[in-house]
């Protein structure tokens, strides 16, 4: 990988840089006021005092919010005709009818017309202190590199085609070559066993894998390819397995095995982006749900990209030339949202961390912080409640000046962590949202941003939902609960772009999951809390609920009130009562 990124580095000049062969959207110069510095979109819409009223309007005027969006923040081949075709009764969900774009084209060509030695990704690798920045034109010529040589291998379009790799540049090369050439990707944590691997391989009826000789993580090298060779024996459709190299250890080849890096300095580094239709699959990502075989969620072209996009930079409050360090694995939605997808769109800069939390020590997440300057950062309640406990001195041992925003992902997080978060580590001045969304949802639904500047924030709430997503509490007998200071089942009332159109080859599972329980509405799975104040606290899976004298009780509440009263940093164990 390295050979071939320093021979990427210095193979072309800019006027010989593969070109898109689409104009980008004109830049408009607005100045109409904050909400239109905030959102120029907004000048579309008149009498706007402030963001609810833009929130009022993107939930009441769908239509003329998203196609104002869609037309702006995306490069198309061919304009959309009608914005949205979408019915939760029947479990139609359309966006940017008639449109045809590419994905990578949005993600790479267009920065690179605009800033071609803009740094698109910072590989933070298992081993500190070796990073390694990859530029948008060197992005785009691995993507073109490994696109032609994914057509040489016989790779189609609507093929799919499965990544088992760790975070690293040609892992995020190879879903953006998938998509520049029409193909299907579908990233399988590199963490999976061989059984695991192969069930999604089959599911998807995937005849390429990519995938590393050996894999990093915490110090200790994991045998991704040796994980491979036992799932393709199980997959007698896998006609080919590439094979790039993350260590300089030679391992066993078999007559499937293709050294990637080989093949691709053999390839051209041009390569025409296909034109995809908006509703065209653009992933699949397997989640397994509370029972059953993997669920292969399908994300689409157009409204995934532009959602993912939006609430990366509304969410998070993005500004160009900001690094954002998201840290989760790409092989989970957060990865493809909020590591590949969101930021690339943006033209941002975004990290690709290899390691874990406490590697070399408990200090590794801060320490890169402070070497990177990395100024958003998002993680998890796990890697949070684990540092937590390591005390303030790893934190307070590194500059974490540069950050600006601090995000929490995949869980509710419980106050003591929400606080410790707050004060330590974004030392009171860094806001922290907290992010309640899903696989199914595409992209973050419900955070305390977007909101007004000074806007209150809770802790351990994710509190507010996002453009275009309406929110409903509902009973056990399917009734809408209208009123505050009330619990239910967590579900959305309206299709929004950036949700899962189908579970892969089973449509009907689809409907039967997220449309049937509440007819008219996308049934999330989770309980939330709708406080008296209108905000939202989600309580955990329902199928997670556990009884305790009449109360029901999410999971996340029983932690949160074993996390909170059960250290008190003596080391003892603290008594509380369970509410009767």
């Amino acid at each position: 990988m390295a050979r071939l990124l320093a021979r990427t580095c210095c193979s072309k000049t800019l006027s010989q840089v593969p070109r898109c062969p689409l104009g980008l959207v004109a830049a408009r110069d607005w100045s109409h006021g904050p909400l239109t510095a905030y959102m120029p979109e907004a000048i579309t819409f008149s009498r706007l005092k402030d963001h609810q009223d833009l929130y009022k309007v993107s939930v009441d005027q769908g239509d003329a919010f998203w196609g104002a969006l869609g037309r702006s923040r995306l490069t198309w081949i061919t304009p959309f005709h009608s914005v949205q075709d979408c019915d939760l009764h029947q479990g139609r969900v359309s966006w940017f009818l008639g449109g045809q774009l590419n994905v990578a084209v949005n993600c790479l060509d267009r920065h690179v017309h605009a800033a071609p030695d803009k740094v698109a990704l910072i590989w933070e690798k298992d081993e500190p202190g070796e990073e390694v920045r990859v530029t948008y034109r060197e992005l785009l010529e691995l993507t073109c590199r490994l696109g032609n040589t994914l057509k040489r291998q016989g790779v189609k379009r609507g093929d799919r085609v499965t990544i088992y790799m760790p975070p690293c540049p040609l892992a995020v090369a190879s879903m953006l070559a998938c998509a520049r050439i029409g193909a299907v990707h579908a990233v399988v944590f590199a963490g999976f066993s061989a059984e695991s691997l192969a069930d999604r391989i089959r599911d998807a009826q995937s005849e390429i894998v990519i995938t590393v000789n050996q894999g990093l993580r915490g110090g200790k090298v994991i045998e991704l390819k040796k994980t491979v060779d036992q799932a393709v024996k199980q997959c007698p459709r896998v006609k080919r397995v590439l094979v790039s190299m993350r260590t300089t250890s030679k391992v066993p080849m078999t007559a499937l095995d293709v050294p990637l890096e080989e093949e691709m300095m053999k390839e051209d580094a041009c390569c025409e982006p296909a034109v995809m239709d908006s509703e065209d699959m653009l992933f699949l990502l397997y989640t397994s749900g509370s029972t059953g075989k993997p669920k292969g969620l399908v994300h689409s072209q157009a409204g995934y990209l532009l959602f993912a996009a939006l609430t990366h930079k509304y969410v998070f409050d993005y500004q160009d030339r900001d690094i954002f360090g998201c840290v989760a694995d790409i092989g989970w939605i957060t990865g493809y949202t909020y590591v590949v997808y969101g930021p690339l769109c943006n033209g941002g800069t975004t990290v690709l961390f290899e390691s874990t939390p406490v590697h070399p020590n408990p200090g590794r997440y801060w320490e890169t912080v402070e070497r990177l300057r990395i100024n958003q950062f998002y993680g998890a309640p796990t890697a949070i409640r684990l540092l937590l406990r390591y005390g303030d001195e790893w934190v307070k041992k590194y500059d974490r000046s540069s950050l600006k925003v601090l995000g929490s992902v995949g869980e509710p997080i419980n106050k003591e962590a929400w606080e410790w978060y707050f004060r330590v580590v974004g030392e009171t001045r860094c806001p922290v949202v907290d992010t309640w969304w899903q696989t199914e949802t595409g992209g973050i639904c419900i955070s305390p941003r977007p909101s007004n500047p000074g806007a209150e924030i809770l802790p351990g709430m994710a509190m507010r939902p996002f453009f275009g997503i309406s929110p409903t509490l509902l009973d056990d007998k399917g009734n809408v609960l209208l009123e505050n200071n009330i619990s239910g089942a967590l579900c959305i009332s309206q299709a929004w772009p950036g949700m899962a159109r189908t579970i892969y080859n089973d449509h009907k599972r689809f409907l039967e999951t997220y449309l049937t329980p509440y007819p008219g509405f996308f049934f999330t799975g989770d309980g939330a809390y709708r406080t008296t104040k209108g905000y939202y606290q989600l309580t955990g899976r329902l199928d997670d609920i556990i009884n305790i004298s009449g109360h029901r009780l999410g999971t996340a509440e029983v932690e949160d009130i074993v996390v909170r009263e059960s250290s008190c940093g003596s080391g003892r164990v603290c008594r509380h009562r369970l509410p009767t």
